[in-house]
């Protein structure tokens, strides 16, 4: 466990992205979705990159290591997709009311660095707006299911970061260097999720300081999540020595794999291409997976 504080600051600093992401909504002039675009495209590349090639075969030498050749691969396996089921059931169990991930327009983001700006269409910066009917619509109903949104979408990351904090924390203690783009493609990630959080709650309190507080919280998940992580294999799988056995570090790393290739698919990409035009998120990908591929060769060399 030499490595448990550069696990706990990588893991802090991936989370208080979100924050970054509220400072952004509140005083940049323009927010610059082509980057977002390609930003979360390229954490998408670093996440499936780094879980296919490095991440599954680590918990596949360990698997095969405490269980043998022909049975550790199955245990691998099982844990991958395990993985995934725990993330996707996680993912079915949030109460959702919108797509957390749905980028906001530059007229929608402009009220909030921008006193003078005129205020959108309530309505359509719900999304949808509120389903009643239309006399019966006023600023209270409206602003009401704004604050709603904002905190549920705030719930929705908040539960998302526990295993990402999770990917991130376990990934340091194996492994410090690999860890580093894991957080950085979570942090890139977590920027528009903090836009997303901002954006409701600010329209429904006109207080920036509570928005920033609400988006800043919800990415404090990660390190939390991070040290249930910890709390959980100190009470009940390291050893005497202090090392954590093979057959649970194989696990764990079979199962992140299968959470951050859930999150790449189910998140990130779809994310890039509602922030992005063209070929913006595949370019982000492969500028992902090309960084990502560089790192791992000179890291091993």
């Amino acid at each position: 466990m030499e490595n448990l504080w550069t696990a706990f600051g990588l893991t802090l600093f991936a989370g208080m992205a979100t924050g970054i992401g509220s400072i952004i909504a509140f005083t940049a002039k323009r927010t610059n979705f082509r980057f977002l675009s390609i930003s979360t495209g390229f954490s998408a590349g670093v996440m499936l990159y780094v879980s296919f090639v490095e991440i599954f075969y680590k918990g596949f030498d360990a698997l095969g290591e405490a269980y043998g050749e022909s049975l550790g691969p199955w245990v691998n396996t099982a844990a991958f997709f395990g993985g995934i089921f725990i993330i996707a059931l996680i993912d079915n169990l949030i109460p959702s009311i919108e797509n957390p991930h749905e980028p906001f327009s530059e007229q929608e983001t402009a009220p909030l660095h921008d006193p003078d700006a005129q205020l959108p269409d309530l309505n359509k910066v719900t999304r949808g707006g509120v389903d009643v009917v239309e006399k019966n619509h006023t600023h209270h109903i409206k602003h009401d299911h704004l604050l709603r949104l904002g905190i549920f979408t705030a719930l929705a990351i908040t539960i998302h970061n526990f295993p990402e904090g999770l990917a991130t924390f376990l990934s340091a203690l194996k492994d410090p260097k690999l860890a580093i783009p894991i957080a950085v493609a979570l942090a890139l990630h977590n920027i528009p999720e903090g836009i997303s959080v901002s954006v409701p709650i600010f329209y429904a309190t006109g207080n920036r300081k509570k928005a920033f507080t609400y988006s800043f919280l919800s990415g404090l998940a990660e390190p939390v999540g991070a040290v249930i992580a910890y709390i959980a294999l100190r009470v009940f799988f390291i050893e005497e020595s202090g090392e954590i056995p093979s057959q649970i570090m194989g696990i764990l790393f079979a199962g992140v794999a299968g959470i951050m290739v859930y999150i790449s698919l189910d998140q990130l990409l779809p994310t890039s291409r509602a922030y992005g035009k063209g070929h913006d998120s595949l370019l982000g990908l492969l500028g992902g997976m090309i960084v990502m591929a560089l790192s791992l060769l000179m890291l091993n060399s």
